[in-house]
């Protein structure tokens, strides 16, 4: 295929999805995605059976981008969260109400985005303007000053003049694209279920720290909680081979009744916990997306909602240069890259700074810092200036605010050239 794709994106999952959806919307751009698995219906791609919580700067997004109303109905609103410490005094909650908000978030199971993506992307492909290689993988990158050669490993050569990886936490082509990764093994292990109630949950999500970590219960529909327990390896693997019952039982008894009384399980899952971001978030006419780019402790809830505004952010300056004379030239160059860099690198550090933070300090033995974080929570909860700048930032409100301010900024996106190369 000689003629080069405007972007090519390696990942259909989710995110590689997300943003071709969106990308798609920009006039006549042709897209390309490389995706493992062999069919992209959402039973047999990398869409599964887990949940997600949406912040309502995403839903805010998803709103804007016209998928929200084909996907409120599946989920179930987030309307107070409770924040606790399993033996300790400090509290803090959350209101919706609290913010003239019907909801601080969304919580929705993963298979019902992949199926509305599926279908909106269906037209695409029929006009030719979405082209799928699948089941295949890039086996060798080789960048020029105008496109990205590619190679797959069917054989085919394609190219590109922006390559996307979106391929999640382990992608081959990220090394291939030469970016080097950051890793941090917190030493813990998060069991994922939905677990059935035997009462409404009446919107409510409970964040509570442990002493191996936090377990966190979110709303789902159909008088469930989605599960996110974070425990020792070694724990976790023996919660696994337990019968409901008695698995049950131990989660209840961590837990507390707060949450209401837990009479069913759904099948579990293990997910080792690692901190991992790379080098760079872009090099010239390739840049990283979602978990190729940030791979985040589960702590609080941000890993999905922070690939949405990478998503955001991509597709904005893809509009500003769409704006230009020369779009075929600027799309991925330097001057993109660097933008695309410049862009999410505050995004990013603030929030793995934030969950790297709690992470530790919650996850810390001593009495002293225990003592210390109580006091915070109390703190925390009796002053309502310091809760709303926590509460606007958990739901991703101030980073969207800060990216459509930064490409406001005089240099800081996509310089507007008048003449290629000036």
């Amino acid at each position: 295929m000689t003629e080069p794709f405007d972007i090519l994106i390696s990942g259909g999952g989710m995110a590689g999805a997300m943003l071709a959806h969106q990308l798609l919307q920009q006039g006549s751009l042709k897209v390309a995605v490389v995706e493992q698995q062999a069919d992209a219906s959402p039973s047999k791609s990398s869409f599964d059976s887990r949940s997600i919580a949406l912040s309502e700067g995403s839903i805010r997004l998803l709103n804007r981008w016209g998928l929200w109303p084909l996907l409120a109905s599946c989920a179930s609103p987030i309307k107070t969260i409770a924040v606790s410490d399993k033996g300790h005094f400090g509290k803090t909650y959350l209101q919706s109400s609290d913010y003239q908000l019907d909801a601080l978030g969304q919580v929705i199971e993963v298979e019902h985005i992949g199926t509305v993506l599926h279908q909106k992307l269906q037209p695409y492909e029929a006009q030719g303007r979405l082209v799928w290689f699948r089941p295949d993988a890039i086996s060798a990158i080789t960048p020029s000053s105008e496109v990205q050669q590619i190679e797959l490993k069917s054989g085919l050569s394609v190219s590109c003049r922006l390559l996307v990886i979106a391929e999640g936490g382990v992608s081959p082509s990220r090394e291939l694209a030469g970016f080097t990764l950051q890793s941090d093994d917190y030493g813990q292990t998060a069991l994922i279920a939905n677990i059935g109630l035997q009462q409404p949950h009446q919107g409510k999500a409970f964040e509570r720290f442990t002493p191996t970590g936090p377990l966190a219960l979110l709303p789902l529909t159909g008088q469930r909680y989605s599960l996110v327990w974070t425990l020792a390896p070694e724990r976790a693997a023996e919660l696994m081979q337990c019968d409901d019952a008695d698995f049950l039982a131990a989660l209840q008894a961590e837990a507390g009744y707060r949450a209401g009384v837990f009479h069913k399980a759904g099948q579990r899952a293990l997910y080792p916990l690692t901190l991992r971001r790379a080098s760079e978030a872009a090099r010239h006419r390739v840049v990283l997306l979602g978990n190729s780019l940030h791979n985040l402790h589960p702590i609080a809830g941000q890993g999905f909602n922070l690939a949405l505004r990478d998503i955001y952010s991509l597709v904005l300056l893809v509009q500003r240069v769409q704006a230009t004379q020369s779009m075929p030239a600027q799309l991925g160059d330097y001057a993109f890259s660097r933008a695309y860099q410049k862009l999410r690198e505050p995004d990013m550090q603030q929030l793995i700074l934030y969950t790297d933070a709690l992470v530790r300090l919650f996850s810390n033995s001593s009495r002293l810092v225990a003592l210390g974080r109580n006091l915070g929570l109390s703190g925390l909860n009796n002053c309502k200036a310091l809760k709303s700048q926590l509460a606007h930032f958990a739901m991703g409100l101030t980073p969207l605010q800060q990216i459509e301010q930064q490409l406001k900024q005089p240099g800081s996106a996509v310089p507007v050239r008048q003449t290629e190369g000036a």
